[in-house]
């Protein structure tokens, strides 16, 4: 098992839905509604945080500009030579 990734075969609802039982498969399908919400959840967080993110930058931007800005104004360097 060191070094080599395996992984279980995907599950063929067809050929192998006689196998399971009624309950495996109620179980089966809370899982799947519990990874849903929580794919949902994550992609809220995700869209949350690229906007914050966003928001953020620009003001970062914003200040740096407004600063190189007001300096480019200002004129006692001038006035000093």
């Amino acid at each position: 098992m060191s070094g080599s990734h395996e992984q279980m075969s995907k599950l063929d609802m067809k050929k192998d839905a006689p196998k399971l039982s009624q309950v495996q498969l109620d179980y089966m399908k809370i899982i799947e509604q519990q990874n849903m919400e929580r794919v949902r959840k994550l992609a809220k967080t995700r869209r949350n945080n690229i906007l914050t993110a966003s928001l953020l930058g620009v003001g970062v931007i914003s200040i740096y500009a407004y600063s190189i800005l007001s300096v480019k104004q200002e004129k006692f360097l001038d006035e000093i030579d």
